[in-house]
């Protein structure tokens, strides 16, 4: 049987733009398969707001996100893309994380290249090339070593300005420099966020050598759009749906059915399970659920 990994790097060699529908739970994963993304993506800042209640700023571990990721890839038939932050601080680390990836079913990682703690107050700046080559090197030397194919997606974070909280200067041609020899250490997809008006140069420079993904927006040329964001929108409506709870005792503003709602958990599939038994059991059964 093919493994995701394989699906999803096949997915890319097609040539054919695709997104990679948002998800951040069991759940969004299986909706992001119901309406008809060809693959997922979990992103860090998603994943530890929402199951940790902690920001993406160097805190929240691997070993927390391998283990959300891990639900969520066992939920869908998909390929899951998973964002790997920088894999750990070491060579060791990385390779070790990797090997966690790839047991639990991701299909795809992107690690990136700025110094914990990243996203922060903290001005950090870049790793240097060498330390990410050798972190990518790992990175495929864990995917060689596990048997299992794995798309590497390097991060590159130089066009994310200190001004901005990342931690490049916005050199477009140290940002070249990088890709270049992230897809020499072996990387199979660069991404640069968070710059939309660099991508079309980009996708030109490396055409041919390796596709370039987006985040969040797509580019004529580019190779994937990796959504995320969406967790904003269901905190957004619980906190909307808390607030009118408390202060009037009921809710009038929130869906509590909707047409996939049972088909999504496999509510049918679990009822007849059960109804199955009991029948062949001689228990009593019913034509009907809690529902």
């Amino acid at each position: 049987m093919m493994g995701t990994g394989t699906t999803l790097r096949a997915l890319i060699d097609k040539g054919e733009h695709f997104i990679a529908g948002d998800c951040f739970s069991a759940l969004t994963g299986r909706i992001v398969e119901h309406v008809g993304f060809p693959a997922a993506y979990l992103g860090g800042h998603a994943c530890s707001a929402f199951h940790y209640a902690v920001p993406d700023n160097g805190i929240y571990s691997q070993v927390e996100q391998i283990e959300q990721a891990a639900r969520i890839a066992q939920a869908m038939s998909i390929p899951l893309i998973a964002d790997a932050d920088t894999l750990g601080e070491t060579v060791a680390d990385a390779y070790h994380f990797t090997r966690r990836y790839i047991q639990q079913g991701i299909a795809g990682i992107h690690v990136e290249d700025e110094v914990n703690p990243k996203h922060s107050r903290h001005v950090n700046g870049l790793c240097s090339i060498v330390d990410q080559q050798a972190r990518i090197d790992a990175v495929v030397r864990a995917r060689r070593d596990s048997g299992q194919d794995l798309v590497i997606i390097a991060r590159c974070d130089e066009l994310y300005p200190s001004e901005a909280g990342g931690g490049g200067t916005g050199s477009m041609e140290e940002a070249i420099k990088r890709g270049h020899a992230y897809a020499e250490a072996g990387a199979d997809v660069l991404f640069y966020p968070p710059r939309p008006d660099a991508v079309p140069d980009l996708v030109k420079e490396f055409a041919g050598k390796v596709p370039v993904a987006t985040m969040g927006f797509t580019i004529p040329g580019s190779g994937f759009n990796m959504m995320t964001g969406g967790w904003v929108t269901a905190v957004a409506n619980h906190l909307k749906m808390a607030r009118e709870v408390l202060e009037t005792g009921t809710v009038q503003s929130a869906n509590f059915n909707f047409p996939e709602k049972y088909e999504l958990i496999d509510q049918t599939f679990y009822d007849g399970l059960i109804e199955e038994w009991a029948v062949k059991t001689g228990r009593p059964s019913r034509p009907n659920s809690a529902r």
